[in-house]
């Protein structure tokens, strides 16, 4: 009985996430097709309404190819322990993007909407998602760390990873179970993410000056494309082209500018970066 009364308290507690009032307050499972592509399929007696099914293949192969430059940096770390964060900074990235898709784009009906009155603003999936892109972000800052500083300043760095990701991931939390939205939207993710890329364009910078060094110049330009991606999604969004292209029936949407972008950096980084990481 116990048991059973917890388990529903908790239940209470994380449903309270549905509270929060989609952008389109009338949006209904009867009008989710109606905002974007959807594609129905059947497995046994059951139909599944796959959302933004194009969409779903950029996020999806964005995701499987980041999990693989991972394992590329597991697999040739030769004890540099850089080249193992690098690999856990991509894992957890791509890691991400497939919770991400799985309820911005392709189960998003599923997970949203389906069942209920009207539909959601967001899932625990894309919270988890959040979270993990977070800490991705502070493990690329503890492998930048290992490659590019030494002594106070490296310690700094680390203590910085740790308290970042904890105190993102429990504003997340808390965002999630009050709920207080403005904790728990990508926008927020990027703007506390952003210190952390500054710090390593000056970094490279700097360290370009004064040793000319190879790494240096290539992981500066994985911070440019990096920095280019989440201009072409600003701009796009800004704009509304999404809702213009799909007034004439074409679906494609400011997620999917960020994820083909993030497609040609992760190419970037597995053909100019990956060789060139090593310890201090």
């Amino acid at each position: 009985m116990f048991l059973q009364k917890l388990s529903k308290k908790l239940l209470s507690v994380v449903n309270r996430l549905d509270s929060i009032p989609h952008e389109d307050p009338e949006l209904t499972p009867e009008k989710w097709c109606m905002k974007q592509p959807c594609m129905v399929i059947r497995i046994a007696s059951k139909q599944i309404v796959i959302s933004q099914p194009l969409s779903t293949f950029w996020v999806f192969f964005l995701g499987f190819l980041t999990i693989g430059t991972a394992l590329f940096f597991f697999q040739s770390n030769n004890g540099e322990e850089s080249r193992l964060w690098w690999g856990i900074s991509l894992l957890l990235w791509g890691i991400g993007a497939l919770l991400a898709g799985t309820s911005y784009q392709a189960f998003g009906y599923e997970i949203k909407c389906a069942g209920k009155k009207t539909c959601s603003w967001t899932s625990w999936w894309e919270l988890i998602y959040l979270i993990f892109q977070q800490i991705s972000i502070n493990a690329m800052v503890v492998a930048i760390a290992l490659s590019c500083t030494e002594g106070t300043l490296q310690q700094v760095l680390f203590v910085y990873a740790i308290l970042s990701s904890a105190i993102y991931a429990i504003l997340v939390i808390i965002g999630g179970i009050l709920p207080v939205k403005s904790l728990i939207t990508f926008e927020l993710m990027v703007w506390i993410s952003t210190p952390a890329f500054i710090f390593f364009c000056l970094l490279n910078i700097l360290r370009y000056y004064k040793f000319n060094y190879s790494m240096d110049l290539a992981l500066l330009g994985a911070w440019f494309l990096l920095f280019c991606t989440m201009m072409a999604y600003y701009i796009y969004n800004k704009k509304g082209i999404t809702k213009k292209l799909w007034t004439k029936g074409i679906w494609f949407s400011e997620n999917d500018v960020l994820h083909i972008f993030l497609i040609l950096w992760m190419i970037y980084i597995g053909t100019f970066v990956a060789g060139q990481i090593s310890d201090y």
